[in-house]
């Protein structure tokens, strides 16, 4: 019965883990005024007939803190690279100078900032409604199991600490964010 608690237990902050890095992973497309190469993640172009992630065919580098460098391992990709990033709709105008594409990130208005911080505040709590349901999942499944009275209550508590524990880890990435988009 001690391991079936266990059991319940990990696996239910294992898929807590889960929630956590799912919304570190959204707060990385939400960009602070920085180049990033992850910024490109997802964008896919178009090589020799296959859609193909752009880190797949360029080397991304930051030169300067506003800057991205995309130098294609084959220059006949260069103008499918800049079709794909105009596509993608970052706000960024790509320069191509013929060996390379140059992305130059503007500088964030306090608007758009403050913008972002509402987009990371709405992860957020994406974040924390993925915790509360799994915490419902994994209540429901104690209740299930027929267990004496005193083991649920008990189960129900180490539950209840796992939720206080991973809804504070959220709040601080989101103070982090938050600090990382308004610094200017």
């Amino acid at each position: 019965m001690n391991e079936e608690k266990n059991m319940n237990l990990e696996e239910t902050e294992l898929k807590m883990m889960k929630a956590i890095e799912n919304l570190e992973a959204k707060y990385i497309n939400i960009r602070a005024g920085r180049a990033n190469p992850s910024m490109l993640n997802g964008i896919m172009v178009e090589f020799y007939g296959v859609p193909t992630p752009i880190s797949s065919v360029a080397n991304i580098t930051v030169p300067e803190a506003r800057q991205l460098f995309i130098k294609p391992f084959d220059r006949s990709t260069l103008k499918n690279i800049e079709h794909a990033i105009q596509e993608a709709n970052l706000g960024i105008n790509p320069t191509n100078n013929g060996e390379m594409i140059i992305l130059t990130i503007p500088a964030l208005t306090e608007a758009t900032r403050r913008d972002y911080v509402k987009q990371a505040k709405a992860l957020s709590e994406e974040a924390k409604v993925a915790l509360r349901n799994i915490r419902q999942d994994a209540n429901n499944e104690i209740k299930k199991s027929e267990l004496p009275e005193d083991e649920e209550k008990l189960q129900l508590a180490d539950i209840q600490e796992l939720i206080n524990k991973y809804n504070k880890i959220v709040d601080e990435k989101q103070k982090e964010k938050e600090a990382e988009l308004m610094q200017v």
